[in-house]
């Protein structure tokens, strides 16, 4: 079924709609919401969307900050909010029960539609997805956020397109998970995730090979490394090692597939970095793991510049939900400063966006009320 996103007709809207435009595309493949009984819903999937865009993109520090702004902010009420208004309840409701299978359906596809549109770097060095872990400050009243005694944190596990500067995977667990077998869920095959040294594990570098995914990992120095065949590396470079390896010791978790290992030193420190690409330079495969950087940048902006993990759920559905909503507006942002500035996501774009919403509130508030009245009536368009 197509769904139908109801937005209030007026030139104030904009740069809103301009930035929520991409969403057309995808709105055919999109589950519908549905209520579970006979009364109609009190918040939409579609309001629960642009209300969380809303949310994340100016910066609003919780769920009773954005309840507060929708009924009282012109532009929010008639342009982001349920008609009729929101109790902050039912908002709590809807966020912590309802819209996990559309918003995962909105991120694939969003996240696909930006993958075709977006320009990649790196193109030489293969599709490159570097992939961390972020904890998250939770309340002790969420059970089900285990991680030590006395502190409730939750993970998020995410996969970061290098190439193109997006999001690519996401799972969600409690905060004493262990990271390291989320990389086979996060890495396609003939794609190279870029690791730090927290996903050493020499089973898995084997099983990554026998499922053609490729990696770049940083290993920890003491490990033990039996040298099958060793290659010449430049005098004059930062690389001093460059071999074909056994990693660990024989009847010890020794890896059973031999992989390439190139040790370099920056800034007087050293790295070893254990890879299966053996088609590039050792200078490339240092260049990838200074890439890793990027995702470690990702999670910084994505924190501060939109409110991520300001907590407006506490329940794991209703995390996922609002960390898939962030992700969702960072995607939409990345389209936007592609499609208006050529430019990847800055905060200088976001605050320009920022100004021309406020600017056009202010439009709306200088209207006659009888003119007001007449262009905040609702259109059907596929947003």
């Amino acid at each position: 079924m197509r769904l139908t996103f109801p937005v209030k007709k007026s030139y104030s809207a904009h740069s809103f709609k301009k930035l929520t435009k991409p969403l057309t595309a995808i709105s055919p493949l999109i589950p519908e919401m549905v209520s579970r009984g006979n009364r109609p819903l009190k918040m939409t999937f579609e309001d629960q969307l642009n209300a969380l865009i809303f949310f994340h993109l100016e910066e609003h520090t919780s769920a009773r900050h954005l309840v507060q702004t929708l009924e009282e902010n012109d532009f929010a009420r008639h342009h982001i909010a349920p008609e009729g208004g929101i109790s902050r309840s039912s908002f709590s409701e809807a966020i912590n029960e309802r819209g996990l299978e559309q918003f995962m359906a909105v991120f694939e596809q969003l996240q696909k539609q930006a993958g075709s549109l977006l320009p990649k770097t790196h193109a030489s060095l293969g599709e490159l997805i570097s992939i961390d872990g972020s904890l998250i400050d939770s309340v002790l009243s969420m059970d089900w956020a285990d991680y030590r005694s006395g502190s409730k944190k939750a993970k998020l596990h995410l996969g970061f397109n290098i190439n193109q500067g997006i999001p690519q995977k996401l799972f969600l667990t409690e905060g004493k998970s262990d990271e390291r077998p989320f990389v086979h869920k996060i890495i396609e095959p003939g794609q190279t995730g870029v690791m730090d040294r927290g996903y050493q594990h020499h089973k898995n570098f084997d099983q990554l090979q026998t499922d053609e995914k490729h990696f770049v990992c940083r290993i920890k120095a003491n490990t033990h490394k039996t040298c099958l065949e060793a290659y010449a590396v430049a005098a004059d470079s930062s690389v001093f090692y460059d071999a074909k390896v056994y990693l660990g010791q024989a009847g010890q978790k020794q890896t059973q597939a031999p992989l390439r290992l190139v040790g370099y030193v920056v800034d007087g420190t050293t790295y070893w970095i254990a890879t299966s690409r053996f088609d590039l330079s050792a200078e490339d495969i240092a260049h990838i793991y200074k890439l890793r950087w990027d995702i470690e940048t990702f999670f910084g902006w994505w924190k501060k510049h939109l409110r991520v993990y300001h907590l407006i759920a506490r329940s794991k559905h209703g995390l996922m939900v609002q960390i898939l909503s962030g992700l969702i507006t960072y995607l939409l942002l990345a389209i936007y400063c592609h499609e208006e500035h050529g430019e990847r996501v800055s905060i200088k774009r976001v605050r320009e966006l920022r100004t021309k919403i406020l600017n056009e509130t202010r439009e709306l508030e200088s209207e006659p009320s009888e003119v007001r009245g007449r262009n905040s009536q609702y259109i059907l368009v596929a947003l």
